[in-house]
């Protein structure tokens, strides 16, 4: 039975390198994989899934009007990788379930839990809800602890506490942290 998994972690966890990897023992042993990333986040090109420790690969891009189904109809495979999972829709989420429950293919979902405020994004929340498997993927505040929750700053390091939900940017804009740290640098 293909299974729907959802990979979460705050930023820098070592989300992408993990699809990468994952996409990589796939076609080592002969078998398609389809990845997707979403449209909105170009930081290393647009159609490409890039990880901090520089490993890249293309991906089709998807943004909220894509039929991620259709796709993978189109041109079946052994697994289906999914990178900033978060900006899923939640009916996009309902066609990667499709995908595992109906064609038998494996989906494997990559992404940030909450936003900069500690909110869940949309596809994260229907990805909670519906995943055979959620995993936790590990990142580290500053103090040790695992950081789960992403803090949002300005370029002088002050932190946003409002603001649009989505705002592509990477170690210059993004810091994980622990919930403790996150509390104290909103308040």
């Amino acid at each position: 039975m293909a299974k729907l998994y959802f990979y979460y972690a705050a930023m820098n966890a070592g989300k992408s390198t993990n699809l990468l990897q994952a996409a990589f023992n796939y076609a080592e042993r002969g078998m398609a994989t389809m990845l997707f990333t979403a449209a909105i986040d170009d930081r290393v090109g647009p159609g490409r899934i890039g990880s901090r420790i520089g490993l890249e690969a293309e991906a089709t891009p998807f943004d909220a009007d894509t039929d991620l189904r259709a796709l993978v109809e189109a041109d079946p495979v052994s697994c289906v990788l999914v990178d900033e999972a978060q900006f899923l829709t939640r009916a996009q989420v309902l066609q990667l379930a499709g995908v595992c429950d109906d064609l038998g293919i494996p989906v494997l979902a990559y992404g940030l839990r909450t936003d900069f405020r500690g909110e869940l994004f949309e596809g994260s929340a229907t990805l909670l809800g519906l995943a055979d498997n959620l995993v936790e993927l590990k990142a580290i505040c500053h103090c040790g602890r695992k950081a789960t929750m992403n803090l949002r700053v300005e370029d002088d390091g002050r932190a946003v506490s409002n603001g649009e939900q989505t705002e592509i940017g990477g170690n210059d804009r993004y810091v994980a942290l622990c919930r403790r740290h996150f509390m104290e640098a909103m308040a």
